[in-house]
């Protein structure tokens, strides 16, 4: 079953050409037009592998969207030049991204999945919608505050339009919903802003997004600093766990995981240690805070920390494996990054062409 690609059904080409030009199937186009799917658009920076975190607060989410979405995903590697990169390290981040996503599950017989820069269509209508947002807009972005001063050597006009070309990549394929976390909660609704002030000036045009509210990612803390979010930017290696670690590293790490001086495992104010590894069991194994706690009563805080590295090592051997097979099968990854820009292109090229004709460029 493929992807519904039938943004704009007023300029909908045949579908026998459609096909041609995307290579996915789409549904038979007749005067009873059964309800489309609705259209998530969603991004990741290429900065390095994985953590824990970003498995279950983001892409393990990705991979359920599929069974009910039409979905398009993108390593957002121009999204990363903001801040200062080394190319080949940046080069190398983007191929891992692209190959990690594809071991933990996005199938591209369901979704599309391409690296930004490979599609051109994100960069010229980023310039079309920074000629539709307003400076005071860029200004009051918590993020640019934020990296400005985390960058104060480098404070580039990239790194303060960045949300216009975030805009552009979700209003490139008029998506229906974006999922955001708290940090970009801000940068989508200057996607809306821009997008209805798009409308009103050029007429319909543009879909507005909305926020995808679903199930909530869990959020999983440092295992040395457990009031702090997992990052592999930690100066303490024991505190982050890659996805791609082998076992022995993942449950050393969780036998070094910061507790407390009690000796009760449950989940509450003032135990953010034993509550972090109580959500990142729960994740892996679908088990409530309460049978946790029955299951382990009367067991010690080792018993449990070894639990929790062995079920997280036990469920991320498979991806590791199919990860380590993608990134040494060059060839086939470029294969699939490159088919899937084209029908990126594709589908944003249409929504692009109607944005230039209503703007007034000459066809």
């Amino acid at each position: 079953m493929g992807v519904d690609l039938s943004l704009d059904k007023e300029k909908l080409e045949s579908q026998d050409n459609l096909k041609n030009k995307v290579g996915l199937e789409l549904p038979n186009i007749q005067e009873d037009i059964p309800p489309r799917k609705k259209l998530i658009f969603s991004g990741i920076q290429p900065s390095g592998t994985f953590t824990l975190g970003n498995y279950l607060g983001a892409i393990i989410n990705w991979n359920k969207l599929q069974d009910d979405y039409n979905c398009i995903y993108c390593v957002v590697d121009m999204h990363a030049i903001t801040v200062k990169q080394e190319p080949a390290k940046l080069r190398q981040n983007t191929l891992d991204a692209y190959a990690l996503l594809l071991a933990c599950g996005i199938d591209l017989e369901r979704s599309i999945l391409f690296i930004q820069s490979h599609v051109k269509t994100h960069a010229e209508l980023s310039w079309i919608l920074s000629c539709s947002t307003q400076y005071g807009e860029l200004g009051r972005m918590t993020q640019f505050k934020d990296k400005s001063q985390k960058h104060a050597d480098d404070i580039n006009a990239g790194l303060f339009t960045y949300p216009i070309l975030m805009a552009a990549d979700i209003l490139a394929y008029n998506a229906d919903l974006v999922p955001v976390g708290i940090d970009q909660k801000q940068h989508l609704e200057l996607a809306r802003n821009v997008a209805e002030r798009f409308n009103g000036r050029y007429g319909k045009t543009f879909t507005v997004p909305d926020p995808y509210i679903g199930e909530v990612g869990s959020k999983v803390m440092s295992l040395q600093e457990p009031t702090t979010k997992m990052s592999k930017s930690d100066k303490n290696a024991n505190g982050f766990v890659l996805i791609i670690d082998d076992k022995d590293t993942i449950i050393r790490k969780f036998k070094r995981a910061v507790t407390d001086s009690e000796s009760e495992i449950v989940f509450r104010e003032g135990k953010d240690g034993i509550n972090n590894l109580m959500t990142i069991y729960s994740a892996f194994t679908g088990q409530s805070f309460e049978q946790i706690v029955n299951d382990f009563n009367g067991k010690g805080y080792g018993d449990f920390k070894i639990a929790v590295g062995e079920v997280v090592a036990d469920k991320l051997f498979p991806i590791r494996e199919k990860y380590l097979q993608l990134v040494s099968d060059k060839e086939y990854l470029r294969e699939c990054y490159t088919e899937n820009a084209v029908k990126a292109l594709n589908v944003s090229q249409r929504v692009l062409s109607k944005v230039y004709r209503k703007v007034g460029f000459v066809s």
